[in-house]
C-alpha cells in the first residue's frame, strides 16, 4: 500500500510546489489513460502497443471492449452486448430458414397432390398403338414425379427444416441471459468501484487543500494553528492517499476480473456462432443434396417415356389399328356384263 511520507513542514512546502493534485492523481492512478463509461483505456498513441490476443482471427476477444453509441448517440450499448444481439439475431435467422423451408415443403406437397391428380386423367385415354403407350407413361411419369416430389418434402421437414427449428431450443436464450446478467454485474461493480476511486480522489484534494490552507496560514502567522494541527491535517491528507490507493487496487482487480470473464466469454459466443454456422451449412447442403437426388429421380420418370417415344412408329401404329379394326381386304373390282 502505497502511503504518504512524513515530511518536515519545510520539505512539505518544497515538494508541494513541485505536486499538484493532477501529479498526485498520476502517482496514484496508471498515466496516460482515459475514462470512458467507468472503464480506463490508453490514450491514444500512449505508452507500449496492444498486440491482439489473436491476431489475424478477428476475434470477438479483440475487439468488442469499447462501448458501443446508438445513431442517435443518446446511450451507449456495451460491446458484450452487440455479440449477444449477434447470438440472438442468429437465432432468429435459424428461425426464419427453417420457416423458409417450410414454405418450400408445402409447395413441394401441393404440386405432387396436384401431379398425382393429373395422372389420373383420363384426357386422350383412348389413345392407340405405340403412341398410346408413350402416353400412358406419360401419365405414369407424373404419378411417380408426385411420388418423387412428396419424398423429397418429407425428407425436407425431418432432415433440414427440424434440424433448423429445434438447434437450440429454448435454454439457449436462457444461457445467453446468464452470460448477460454475470457480464452486467461485473461492469455495475466496476462502476461502483469506480465511484469510489473518483471519491476518494476529490477527498485526498480536500484533504491536501485544507493542508495547504494551514501551512500558508502558520507561515504568515495569519492564525493561531500550531505545528501540530499541521501534522493533523498531513496525517489526513497521507490517509486520504491511502484510501485513494485501495480504491485504485481494488478497480484494478474489479477491471481485471471483468476483463477475464469477457475474454473467456466472448470466446464462447464466438464458438457457439462458429457452431451455428457450420449446422446451417451441413443442414443447406443437405437441401441441395436432396434437391439433386429429386432432380435424379425425377430424370428417371421420364427416361420410360423418352424411350417409348422414340419407339413411337406411324407405320406399327397403323398395323396394329389396321389388324384390330379392319373389315375386308378384298377390294372391290368393276362389274362384269
Amino acid at each position: 500500500m502505497f502511503t504518504l511520507p512524513f515530511w518536515s513542514l519545510q520539505s512539505l512546502r518544497r515538494i508541494q510546489s513541485l505536486t499538484s493534485l493532477r501529479s498526485l492523481r498520476g502517482r496514484f492512478i496508471t498515466r496516460c489513460v482515459t475514462k470512458i463509461n467507468c472503464v480506463t483505456f490508453p490514450l491514444p498513441g500512449e505508452g507500449p502497443e496492444q498486440q491482439l490476443l489473436k491476431p489475424d482471427e478477428w476475434s470477438y476477444c479483440d475487439y468488442f471492449w469499447a462501448d458501443k453509441k446508438d445513431p442517435q448517440g443518446a446511450t451507449s450499448l456495451p460491446g458484450f452486448e452487440v455479440l449477444l444481439q449477434k447470438q440472438l439475431k442468429g437465432k432468429q435467422m435459424q428461425k426464419e430458414m427453417s420457416e423458409f423451408v417450410h414454405e418450400r415443403i408445402k409447395i413441394e406437397e401441393e404440386y405432387a397432390k396436384n401431379l398425382s391428380k393429373l395422372s389420373l386423367s383420363p384426357l386422350a385415354a383412348q389413345e392407340e398403338g405405340t403412341l398410346g403407350e408413350a402416353w400412358t407413361q406419360l401419365k405414369k411419369s407424373l404419378h411417380d414425379e408426385a411420388e418423387v416430389h412428396l419424398k423429397f418434402a418429407n425428407k425436407l421437414h425431418t432432415e433440414v427444416e427440424k434440424p433448423l427449428l429445434t438447434f437450440r431450443g429454448d435454454n439457449f436464450k436462457k444461457d445467453l441471459k446468464k452470460y448477460d446478467h454475470h457480464i452486467a454485474d461485473l461492469r455495475k461493480q466496476l462502476a461502483s468501484r469506480f465511484a469510489s476511486v473518483e471519491k476518494a480522489r476529490k477527498a485526498l484534494a480536500d484533504r491536501q487543500k485544507d493542508l495547504d490552507l494551514k501551512t500558508q496560514q502558520l507561515e504568515v502567522k495569519l492564525s493561531n494553528k500550531t505545528e501540530e494541527d499541521i501534522k493533523k491535517a498531513r496525517r489526513k491528507s497521507t490517509q486520504a492517499g491511502d484510501d485513494l490507493m485501495r480504491c485504485v487496487d481494488l478497480y484494478n482487480q474489479t477491471q481485471s476480473k471483468w476483463f477475464e470473464e469477457m475474454v473467456t466469454t466472448n470466446m464462447e459466443l464466438e464458438k457457439l456462432e462458429v457452431e451455428r454456422i457450420e449446422w446451417i451449412q451441413q443442414h443447406l447442403r443437405q437441401y441441395t443434396t436432396l434437391r439433386h437426388e429429386t432432380d435424379m429421380f425425377n430424370q428417371s420418370t421420364v427416361e420410360p417415356v423418352d424411350q417409348l417415344l422414340q419407339n413411337v412408329d406411324p407405320s406399327k401404329d397403323r398395323e396394329l389399328w389396321v389388324k384390330e379394326n379392319k373389315t375386308g381386304d378384298v377390294r372391290p373390282v368393276d362389274m362384269d356384263i
